[in-house]
């Protein structure tokens, strides 16, 4: 049986390399990406040091396979597309710190968000990891500008003045977020969705 799986899991190379990625994305969540060693990715994943570095050549290369495979898409799936789908814009960021609420609530624990985590480790030091990162800060600044426009005051917004409230909504959103880390309470987050939909209101940023 054990030969069996062994040679299992030799033939499925892009299982292997989901593995590896999922193991790397929690590990850098957790304890972060320079506390993290590829020796305790090998481990984690129960695979060799030959076949992580085959899929991933160097730690570096590993990150941003991370950041654009697993980061990204969790970006996607918890902002900008609930507030794509949204019916305004005010219910679907609503919605987004509900369910962030939500999801501590029920762990009792804050890991903060993972692009938050990462850009705050890497951004400044590494120009590769930089632009990785900014690409996803740029595509949800793109979807929440959309949805701005599409609202009575976003409407009557130059583009700059859109984008800077859509800039304003996202670091309201990570900056309660670091907050709720470092004091590993939901607290800051429901205060920032409170205040970031009065504001919302006070720009008549609110149906669309």
């Amino acid at each position: 049986m054990k030969k069996h799986w062994m040679r299992t899991r030799r033939n499925d190379p892009e299982g292997l390399r989901n593995r590896v990625l999922d193991v790397a994305a929690d590990l850098f969540q957790s304890r972060g990406y320079h506390a993290t060693g590829m020796r305790e990715v090998v481990s984690a994943t129960d695979t060799s040091s030959g076949a992580l570095h085959h899929h991933f050549p160097t730690k570096e290369s590993l990150g941003v396979a991370v950041i654009a495979h697993r980061v990204a898409p969790a970006v996607r799936e918890t902002w900008i597309e609930p507030i794509r789908r949204a019916e305004s814009l005010q219910s679907g960021i609503r919605k987004v710190f509900r369910n962030v609420i939500g999801g501590i609530d029920r762990r009792g624990a804050v890991r903060g968000c993972p692009l938050n985590n990462l850009a705050m480790e890497l951004a400044y030091s590494d120009p590769l990891f930089r632009d990785a990162l900014q690409s996803i800060f740029t595509e949800w600044q793109a979807a929440l500008e959309v949805r701005i426009a599409d609202t009575p005051g976003g409407g009557r917004l130059g583009r700059a003045r859109r984008a800077a409230a859509a800039t304003f909504i996202i670091a309201s959103y990570s900056g309660a977020m670091n907050l709720a880390k470092a004091t590993q309470s939901a607290a800051p987050l429901r205060v920032a969705v409170r205040t970031l939909s009065e504001w919302l209101r006070e720009q008549q940023v609110v149906a669309g």
